[in-house]
């Protein structure tokens, strides 16, 4: 694996760090090779011979699928041994919970993806981001295919530019504006802000990991017929408890849920809330019950806590 001491420091001063190529091509591939199954190519999509053309256009988040996705592989690249790791280093934790997972496809045309410099912490907590390295979260942009300038990638903003910034608002245009969201739009211009961006235009397997209270935003597609097929995957210490996206248990009766589960390992599960090996849970008529609610999960690890 990296060695990761780097990234920690990044993290700490700038509130963000930039991996280019933390994932090898060769671990991609099982992903890449199932992406059809969720979105269309660049040719299907510009060429218009993909029926699933008409979703992507005139809305930035239309590309956005929520995990579990169509693909189990893109599933499983979710939890990759590689950001998980980055996430224990980054939080200082073991013991995570991954929060939210979404795969996102953009095509240079269908929409415009230019934003305003924000913060996610709106809809990743019921609180405000925390200085306290024991309460903080990690979001995750993970490119599957290369991101250069021209397909729009994230621009960050490092905190040593941000630090006088409160909570409110949370929008920053570059110049000024009329604020119509209760305060959460500046309504003085900041140019200078965007003058001090860093890029995050990077190959294909470049992790761009950063914390709620960091300051970003998606830019434009200008390449012809382009299109950028990227990941955002969230995690936070398990008790972090106010964090949160998604409830898993919605989507837990889907089938593609099932496809990952059968496919994951008990620490990859774990992430999503699944009790360990040795927990009180695993009785013999609860494992009698996964057996049936899962019938390919092997349940071998989780055998040897039976009373």
């Amino acid at each position: 694996m990296t060695n990761l001491g780097d990234a920690v420091r990044a993290w700490s001063e700038d509130g963000f760090v930039i991996l280019p190529g933390l994932i090898p091509g060769d671990e991609l591939k099982p992903a890449l090779g199932e992406l059809d199954l969720m979105y269309p190519s660049a040719e299907g999509f510009h060429d218009g011979t993909d029926p699933r053309r008409d979703r992507f256009l005139g809305d930035e988040f239309a590309g956005i699928d929520s995990f579990p996705f169509a693909s189990t592989e893109v599933s499983l690249l979710a939890v990759h041994p590689r950001l998980v790791e980055l996430a224990q280093v980054l939080l200082a934790e073991q013991d995570l919970r991954i929060y939210g997972a979404e795969a996102w496809a953009k095509y240079t045309g269908a929409a415009d993806y230019e934003q305003n410099l924000h913060r996610d912490y709106l809809n990743h907590t019921i609180l405000v981001p925390s200085d306290d390295p024991g309460c903080q979260q990690v979001e995750m942009f993970v490119y599957l295919t290369d991101v250069p300038e021209e397909l729009g990638p994230p621009h960050m903003l490092s905190r040593t530019h941000t630090g006088d910034l409160s909570a409110k608002p949370n929008w920053y245009p570059h110049g000024d504006t009329v604020d119509s969201e209760s305060g959460y739009v500046a309504t003085q211009g900041r140019p200078d802000l965007y003058e001090a961006e860093t890029s995050g235009a990077g190959p294909a397997g470049t992790v761009i990991a950063f914390e709620t209270g960091t300051f970003h935003r998606g830019t434009r597609l200008t390449a012809p017929r382009g299109v950028r097929y990227s990941m955002q995957v969230c995690f936070r210490p398990a008790a972090v408890e106010w964090g949160d996206r998604l409830a898993w248990a919605s989507r837990s009766f889907e089938p593609a849920w099932a496809s990952f589960v059968e496919r994951a390992t008990w620490r990859q599960l774990r992430l999503f809330g699944f009790p360990p090996p040795g927990h009180p849970f695993w009785t013999p008529r609860a494992l009698a019950g996964m057996a049936q609610r899962y019938p390919g999960l092997d349940l071998t690890p989780w055998y040897p806590a039976t009373r």
